[in-house]
């Protein structure tokens, strides 16, 4: 799906970029991140997943901001997911992209369907993986803030 389709079909919507946003944003991601680390010591692993989900979603919107774009319509997430594919595919790869799909997935299911859902080893790999993903989207944002200095 190209950039453009995405905002024909209004999955997207363009917006005036905000360092501020864009920063205020990842710091939700990073702190939720500490958070989902701490939810995991203390044996709650579908909200550790939740947590860790949401800290990954946080640092994608991150990214989006930083372009210009925001999700749009009634599937916010999924349109953060389709935005990553489509822009950050290279930087982020396929695999963490694919992995922040599949916890959006598993979190769905935890919330909504079958609590405790989620195993001890499921939780400490959302919690690894989104550690990883944000690592990555910072030294993106970092590069951005170079090239626009």
């Amino acid at each position: 799906m190209s950039l453009e389709k995405l905002l024909r079909d209004r999955i997207i919507q363009r917006i005036r970029i905000d360092r501020n946003l864009t920063q205020k944003t990842f710091s939700i991601a990073t702190r939720d991140l500490e958070t989902a680390k701490s939810v995991l010591e203390g044996g709650s692993y579908s909200w550790s997943l939740a947590i860790a989900y949401n800290a990954m979603l946080q640092a994608g919107r991150a990214l989006m901001f930083s372009k210009g774009f925001k999700p749009a319509g009634q599937y916010q997430h999924v349109a953060v997911v389709r935005f990553l594919q489509e822009i950050f595919s290279k930087e982020l790869t396929e695999r963490l992209i694919s992995i922040l799909d599949r916890i959006r997935k598993k979190r769905h299911t935890a919330i909504y369907e079958e609590p405790e859902v989620v195993s001890e080893s499921e939780a400490k790999n959302a919690v690894q993986w989104a550690s990883e993903f944000i690592s990555q989207v910072e030294k993106i944002l970092k590069k951005e803030q170079v090239r626009r200095a």
